[in-house]
């Protein structure tokens, strides 16, 4: 056996992706946190802030901060499910609000990538302010997998290189 071998990279980790992802951007100022995960999914929370109101005479989050909640569960999710950090952009996702959140209360985001393909992943999960019973919104959606970044100007060009490059099954 050599001893030269390249390590092999660890499998994706939602809990230590969210110290980098939430520390800067657009998530570290909204202030979203982790959770929880599973093999398949991912909870993040939104704590309540007075300057993501939705209303000035309400104390409820307004409905941006929950979307942009809801896609970053979902990309996390999708990593979590491959267990790789690959580039995936928003096809489709679709909220379905269910009821405004309780005043001053942080949302939480649970999202499961429950398909993947060579090209797609397929989200579901709900927003809710505490009772997981009682969701503010349901979500669903479909991102893109992107096996190669478009501005180097390489494309895999095989189903196999592409299958390897993190894209999801064959």
């Amino acid at each position: 056996m050599s001893t030269n071998q390249t390590p092999s990279p660890a499998a994706f980790s939602a809990m230590e992706a969210s110290k980098f992802f939430f520390r800067a951007g657009h998530t570290g100022w909204l202030g979203l946190k982790f959770t929880a995960q599973g093999e398949n999914w991912v909870e993040l929370e939104l704590p309540w802030r007075a300057d993501l109101l939705g209303e000035a005479d309400r104390e409820v989050l307004a409905s941006g901060p929950i979307i942009s909640l809801m896609d970053m569960a979902s990309g996390m999710s999708i990593w979590q499910t491959t267990g790789s950090f690959t580039p995936v952009a928003t096809l489709d996702l679709r909220v379905d609000y269910q009821r405004p959140a309780r005043q001053r209360s942080a949302v939480w985001g649970r999202v499961e990538c429950y398909r993947t393909t060579r090209s797609a992943a397929f989200v579901r999960g709900i927003a809710h302010d505490g009772d997981i019973d009682d969701p503010v919104a349901h979500v669903a959606g479909v991102f893109m997998t992107i096996a190669a970044d478009p501005r180097k100007g390489t494309i895999p060009l095989s189903d196999a290189e592409a299958s390897a490059a993190g894209t999801g099954d064959a």
